[in-house]
């Protein structure tokens, strides 16, 4: 049923009674209608429309019940049931002069209160007295009776239209109007009654266009068709050939796919960027089955799915073995009673492509992958870092340099030599033809010609994962190939200057750095992210490229170091993924400054901290905690050493004996990793601190006493900050 907005009403609906007896509330239809639009901007434009119009509505006053968007290729549909026919009423107030200032002794209204009534569009005699924290002050009362929505409704369409997003608009009239195609009708429709509105030049009406090519038998293609309320509009559009319901279509399309690889015993490659392309690029879908020469099937797996897939967007088909079938499957717009001429269209199309991958093929396994190599020195990577071969020898260094970090030999061989090959395949024609399948075509040449199958899926693994949530590599060598590949492009980037600000990020840097997490974490790489870091900077300045000294900057939004900046982007995978507060995310990160960055271990702790920070005993503690870590940074204390024979109350020694219980086994807990224990330790101290500081007064007037105590809470505070800085969590008040 489309994309759904649920309501969000800020008030209660009218209940007044409208024409017929019904209650105050209607519905509304808008169709834009446009020139055939990309699929993938259809789906984008339907958020951006749900979202747009919930706003509005709120921003005029408008209650509503869902919200529901539709699209296809030729149209953009917003629908809204359960409309108030009429804003809401409203009531402004507007603070004006002092009591003081407004009236004279007598109670006569001076200027001050004569201008603000005017400014404000109301009778002196109606300003109201209202107390402020400032004191009494003159105040201008509005009420305003809410418009009809049909007014409402033909200021804010066009608004609406006005703040869609695409990837790219035009202009088509003189006009001036940006959308992303050009506009050709418009249906406003609110309660059967047409509002009329002008959008680039073009009138709204009651007429929409149904699909161009099918239609009721005996009707002209593309034909216009009257619309009187939300059910008819489906009812019209169906039989003029659209279904303009994309989750219906997508039933539809899945249906087919199911009783066409059936008949074939196949099963479909499910691909849901392929479908997605599907459903948005059709307004009636009729998929259809064609077939490809088996000749073909000698071909890796990966090409033929991708000569499928790009620019013809077919579906391939596996049989019950897993391998591909000499088949494949397609969406069109139509549903002919003869759909050969297609098939067959689609099936030279298909061996076209497929010719010219074998040549591809076939060509590039005549030179080496090792014996490209030397030609990236040709190929530029960036004009402030070189070329492709400069970055393939850092990735090599640091690869094996991650490698004996890991403590692996034989990883570091493998690492190093995957790394050697790994950007070759960019000089094949392959990967010129289809640049999706670099990498797995370096993996795939590698096999040819015999390199050792770790090295082969090293190659083929370095650019997981592609997207955010996407696959990571599974083999040891192809982890490091990846983090040294990503590493290397975030800090030679900082290096030369070139870093994400704000929203802006054209290099990608930011899911580059979200990778690294992913690898470190769900790889279990147990690295230390400032070591790597050095590193790649050794292996950037090496190669001469200038750098820029890092410095603090003013905009906020500017990360002053590929430390800080991945850091940044381990934030933001606690918070999505795992769930973690942001004070405890703090807490870790600033505990560190003195550790290896483990991302690892850093994620552990977090969640033992934020595992304990549920338990009722643990704000009181932090409270003890936070006093004591006040008063030692206030101090500077630099740990004179406690001296037992100073205490002069029995919750000095308790503490002390404690502490020095904690000492002995906290340490063990974190040097194992098990922080959920040594908090444990920690919380069970609770009961000490707050004896201590109920029995003594810390800041003794005899500064060998004072000296003493501090000493004591300093060394309270380092047992705390050797698994987080407790100072940054928020502690809820009663």
């Amino acid at each position: 049923m489309g994309k759904t907005t649920k309501a969000k009403p800020t008030a209660r609906r009218p209940v007044g009674k409208g024409p017929g007896g019904r209650s105050g509330v209607t519905e509304l239809l808008f169709e834009i209608g446009t020139e055939e639009l990309p699929y993938h901007f259809v789906s984008q434009a339907l958020e951006s429309l749900g979202e747009a119009a919930g706003r509005l509505f709120k921003e005029h006053r408008l209650t509503h019940g869902d919200i529901r968007t539709y699209g296809t290729p030729r149209r953009l549909v917003l629908t809204v049931d359960a409309l108030a026919d009429r804003q809401l009423a409203s009531v402004k107030e507007a603070i004006g002069p002092p009591k003081t200032a407004a009236f004279d002794h007598a109670g006569q209204p001076t200027k001050a209160a004569l201008g603000f009534a005017a400014s404000q569009g109301v009778p002196v005699g109606d300003l109201e007295v209202r107390q402020t924290p400032k004191g009494e002050y003159v105040c201008a009362v509005k009420h305003e009776r809410g418009l009809p929505a049909r007014t409402v409704l033909q200021a804010l369409l066009p608004d609406l239209i006005g703040r869609l997003s695409f990837p790219k608009t035009m202009r088509w009239n003189e006009t001036g109007l940006r959308f992303a195609r050009p506009i050709r009708w418009l249906v406003a429709l609110c309660g059967g009654r047409v509002i009329p509105i002008d959008v680039g030049g073009v009138h709204s009406g009651n007429r929409t266009l149904s699909h161009r090519f099918l239609g009721v038998k005996g009707s002209p293609p593309s034909q216009s068709r009257p619309v009187t309320n939300l059910r008819t509009y489906f009812i019209e559009l169906e039989r003029g050939g659209v279904i303009a319901d994309q989750a219906r279509r997508r039933s539809m399309i899945l249906a087919q796919f199911t009783g066409l690889a059936k008949s074939v015993q196949g099963s479909l490659d499910q691909d849901e960027e392929l479908l997605e392309q599907a459903v948005y690029s059709v307004e009636y879908p009729q998929a259809i089955m064609g077939e490809f020469d088996p000749f073909h099937l000698s071909l890796p797996e990966d090409v033929l799915k991708t000569a499928m897939k790009e620019h013809q967007g077919f579906f391939s088909l596996t049989g019950r073995n897993g391998t591909l079938l000499p088949r494949f499957i397609s969406v069109t717009n139509m549903k002919l009673p003869n759909m050969t001429l297609i098939r067959e269209g689609n099936e030279r199309v298909l061996a076209a492509r497929l010719a010219d991958a074998r040549f591809f093929f076939e060509e590039d396994r005549t030179i080496k992958l090792a014996d490209r190599v030397e030609k990236l020195k040709t190929v530029t990577f960036h004009q402030k870092l070189g070329t492709v071969h400069q970055k393939t020898t850092r990735i090599m260094a640091l690869s094996a340099g991650i490698a004996e970090m890991l403590g692996d030999p034989g990883l570091r061989n493998t690492a190093h030599r995957a790394a050697e090959l790994s950007k070759a395949d960019l000089l094949t024609d392959m990967v010129g033809e289809f640049p999706t399948l670099q990498g797995i075509m370096g993996g795939e040449y590698a096999r040819c010609d015999g390199e050792p199958q770790d090295v082969c899926v090293a190659v083929r693994e370095q650019y997981l994962p592609r997207a955010m949530e996407g696959d990571l590599p599974r083999t040891p060598a192809g982890k490091v190939l990846s983090l040294a590949d990503r590493l290397d492009t975030v800090v030679a980037f900082f290096r030369v200057g070139i870093v994400p600000t704000g929203s802006e990020d054209p290099l990608g840097l930011r899911r580059q750095a979200s990778a690294i997490v992913r690898l470190l974490v769900e790889g279990d790489l147990r690295l230390d992210l400032r070591e790597m870091i050095a590193q790649a900077t050794r292996h950037v300045d090496a190669q001469g490229f200038t750098p820029v000294p890092q410095q603090r900057s003013q905009d906020p939004s500017r990360p002053a170091d590929p430390a800080e900046f991945i850091l940044d982007r381990l934030r933001h995978y606690g918070r999505m993924v795992h769930g973690l507060r942001d004070d405890v995310i703090d807490s870790v990160l600033k505990g560190a400054r003195d550790r290896p960055l483990d991302l690892v271990d850093l994620l552990a702790r977090m969640s033992a901290v934020q595992g304990m920070a549920r338990r009722s005993e643990f704000d009181p503690l932090i409270v003890g905690f936070k006093r004591a870590h006040r008063l030692t940074e206030r101090e500077h204390w630099d740990h004179k050493g406690i001296d037992p024979a100073r205490f002069e109350h029995p919750t000095e020694g308790n503490l002390y004996r404690q502490l020095q219980e904690a000492q002995a086994s906290v340490p063990l807990c974190v040097s194992r990793g098990n922080y959920a224990e040594g908090l444990d330790i920690l919380v069970g101290m609770k009961p000490a601190i707050d004896a201590f500081f109920d029995g003594v007064l810390v800041n003794a007037e005899d500064p060998a006493l004072r000296a003493n105590r501090l000493s004591l809470l300093d060394a309270v505070d380092d047992l705390f900050m050797s698994i987080a800085d407790f100072s940054q969590i928020l502690v809820e008040t009663k």
